[in-house]
């Protein structure tokens, strides 16, 4: 594995969705957790080898391997029992809505209002809500009553946003197949989107109405300038004022559908009589043919592909014992791809040559808009200088959309063999044509790209020369601007000419989870020597096995003004693995320590190829702390599962703390939040004792070190001794559970 992605094997052919079944590889992958959770602390062999190859600024051992690697990962879990990266971004399955904590969902009504502001095509995602997390009563009081119903307006889309964002319930038992509620969710979770040719079944029930379920979608907060469709607000049973609304209703509708095929033990032929049953008067319509094509689809092949779950156990054992294991595809269900079911095969990736697909082109290309157009938005100008960082299954998954964006940024464009779409290499697009000035881009990949897509580098080495080379004015080409101001300062052509910088050869990951975990470190300058050393070497068409660039690599990065990581998928989120904080959170802390200015952290949401959003990453914190870390409902999920379900809160809990230490995106109400939710509540408590203590006391440290460092800058002293007595309880349980032992 990586230690900068989840594995190949937990990340690609998995069903994530709303309570999304895994692969036999990842569950087996979850269940190992235990051989290397150590209850008190204790390193094994291979923990202790890995936690002495690096020095106090984590610099890689020349000799490291993969495999001594994979083991790093396991030395986060030796105080709760938390999941390695690739167990807790990927070992989750997803329920149906996400809701907001009691408090929010008790807040949101937005039937009494209408808005004015704009949201993404998925409910969870959406526009600019950043200004309101930074009004203060003086704010307020300036406002005149048109801009107060604005801000109501859109603290009310917010509300809508958490209320409808996907998160897990839970985790994947190996080869259990999904049933009752569970079955419904997943069905609805695999029909949102358009899979190939089978229409979405939620835009296909819009469409009956006459409407537009994207348009819908893209400004979802808006009071409706039509009325809505008669039949739809009987069905609905009350008012439909908002996008919102209307979403909401053919939500419940699609639900619906899809409980009443489960009561038919999804019989195909009781398709037309459930349509007829919901929508009375139009079972018969012409207008319901892409409603019966996806609930056929839904019956004849999602159904079927999910009852085969059990493969993942017959799969694992036939493995082991030395069988053939059939092979499947691989991506991400809920985008799109519900065809790449069953899980339980031995998945193929893609062809390396044909990255970016045209697909991924068309996605790559919408992510850099929509990052120039926010930080247009935000500063008035654009960014000359940008840093990606690049993670290998993503690129599998999504058959290149960071590279495609990445092209964008330099305003170049792949060219494909017509015959079997390859990339034959790539074209520069005419300044009239890009209509923005070229971006500088410095790009971070992680091992696991270097070994997986060799090809690529080259393929990125001639893209950015391709740029640099471009006869055109400096002020319309920021990467050629650079390279001439290089030039100037008489450095090497060459070193001037590097974008892509990775491990050394035979190294993987970023290093910052040693630090963290030792708490050896003081402030951003321990991240940044940590994330130069790991990441300093250089690669390029003429040097494709790495060159050490750790001065030309600081050089790069102290100029960038955005700092971008991309997730392709809603089947996890940035509280959920280490190395988010590590590459996106590691990247923003080493730029602000090197430039000694605060910088850009942009967030790329692809899990809607069709309609790609970026968000802050202080934005994206908040939406995922709102809608999972303190949510009731995924707290109680997570409970059901003992020992590892506490392990999995402890873990959240350290990447909060991680991501806050690289990036500063905690708050204090969050941390009080997470103190209240994890550690002080009676019953999560009781919980703790009976099935994970270790969990608990490492929840409770991590929260005082969070105090003690001044990241939770102004704690309740109340709460602030409550977790001191807490912790010492900790003691108490553990002394209890030693003496219980033979």
């Amino acid at each position: 594995d990586d230690h900068g992605e989840p594995s190949k094997e937990e990340t690609e052919a998995h069903i994530h969705d709303h309570h999304g079944e895994r692969s036999a590889g990842e569950a087996q992958e979850a269940d190992s957790h235990h051989s290397h959770s150590h209850h008190h602390g204790e390193a094994s062999k291979g923990e202790v080898q890995e936690a002495h190859s690096h020095d106090h600024h984590g610099e890689p051992s020349a000799g490291e391997s993969k495999e001594d690697h994979t083991s790093s990962h396991h030395s986060h879990s030796h105080r709760h029992g938390e999941a390695s990266e690739g167990e807790a971004e990927e070992a989750h399955s997803h329920d149906d809505h996400g809701e907001p904590s009691e408090e929010e969902a008790e807040a949101h009504s937005h039937h009494s209002h209408g808005h004015h502001h704009h949201q993404s095509e998925e409910p969870d995602e959406g526009h600019d809500h950043s200004h309101l997390h930074g009004l203060n009563e003086g704010a307020l009081a300036e406002m005149d009553g048109k801009d107060f119903a604005h801000l109501i307006e859109d603290m009310d889309g917010y509300l809508c946003e958490l209320a409808t964002a996907q998160i897990r319930d839970g985790l994947h038992v190996l080869g259990k197949v999904p049933d009752g509620d569970t079955m419904v969710d997943m069905l609805q979770a695999l029909t949102r989107l358009k899979n190939l040719d089978i229409p979405s079944l939620r835009e296909a029930i819009a469409e009956m109405f006459g409407l537009d379920a994207p348009e819908l979608l893209s400004n979802q907060g808006a009071r409706l300038s039509f009325d809505a469709p008669s039949i739809l607000s009987r069905l609905a049973d009350r008012p439909l004022a908002t996008a919102g609304d209307v979403i909401e209703t053919i939500d419940e509708l699609a639900k619906h559908l899809l409980a009443l095929l489960a009561s038919d033990n999804f019989d195909p032929a009781a398709i037309p009589r459930n349509v007829t049953a919901t929508f009375p008067g139009l079972g018969d319509n012409a207008e319901t043919a892409d409603v019966k094509t996806a609930l056929n689809f839904v019956c004849e092949t999602i159904v079927p592909s999910l009852r085969e779950t059990t493969l993942e156990i017959t799969s694992l054992l036939g493995a082991l014992n030395g069988e053939f294991v059939p092979a499947g595809p691989s991506g991400s269900p809920t985008r799109g791809m519900a065809h790449l079911l069953p899980t339980g095969r031995n998945f193929y990736a893609c062809d390396p040559q044909a990255l970016p697909s045209m697909a991924a082109w068309e996605v790559g290309q919408g992510l850099a808009k929509e990052t120039l157009s926010r930080f247009l938005a935000e500063t008035g100008s654009y960014p000359e200088h940008v840093a990606l960082s690049v993670w290998g299954t993503a690129a599998m998954r999504t058959h290149g959309d960071d590279i495609a964006q990445i092209f964008a940024f330099l305003g170049v464009r792949p060219t494909w063999q017509r015959e079997n779409h390859r990339v034959t290499g790539v074209e520069l697009i005419p300044l009239s044509e890009l209509g923005r000035p070229r971006i500088d881009v410095t790009i971070r990949i992680s091992g696991f790209f270097r070994d997986a897509f060799p090809h690529l580098i080259p393929l990125l080495d001639d893209a950015v020369n391709l740029a640099i080379d471009a006869d055109e004015p400096p002020e319309q080409n920021y990467i050629r601007k650079h390279f001439i101001e290089d030039l100037a300062k008489e450095q090497d052509e060459g070193k001037a000419r590097w974008r892509v910088f990775g491990c050394p050869p035979g190294a993987y990951g970023i290093g910052l989870l040693d630090l963290i975990e030792a708490q050896n470190w003081k402030d951003e300058s321990d991240f940044a020597t940590t994330y130069i050393n790991w990441g300093g070497y250089a690669y390029s068409k003429k040097d494709p096995e790495g060159v050490d660039a750790r001065t030309e690599f600081t050089y790069r990065l102290s100029s960038v003004e955005v700092a971008i990581h991309n997730q392709d998928d809603r089947e996890h989120d940035i509280f959920d693995s280490d190395d988010y904080f590590q590459f996106h959170g590691g990247m923003i802390a080493t730029i602000k320590a090197l430039s000694g200015k605060e910088v850009k952290g942009y967030f790329g949401d692809s899990s809607n190829p069709a309609a790609p959003k970026v968000r802050d990453i202080k934005e994206e914190s908040l939406r995922v702390y709102r809608t999972r870390v303190v949510n009731p409902k995924w707290l109680e999920s997570i409970q059901q599962h003992g020992y590892k379900g506490a392990s999995e809160m402890a873990a959240t809990v350290d990447y909060l703390f991680g991501f806050d230490a690289t990036a500063g995106v905690m708050k204090d109400f969050m941390y009080e939040g997470v103190a209240q939710k994890y550690a002080l509540d009676k019953s999560t408590q009781e919980f703790y004792e009976r099935c994970n203590p270790w969990a608990l006391k490492g929840i409770s440290e991590r929260l005082l070190e969070a105090a003690q460092r001044g990241m939770w800058e102004s704690p309740d002293p109340e709460t602030l001794e409550a977790l001191k007595q807490t912790l010492l309880q900790t003691d108490s349980m553990l002394e209890g559970r030693s003496e219980q032992q033979p």
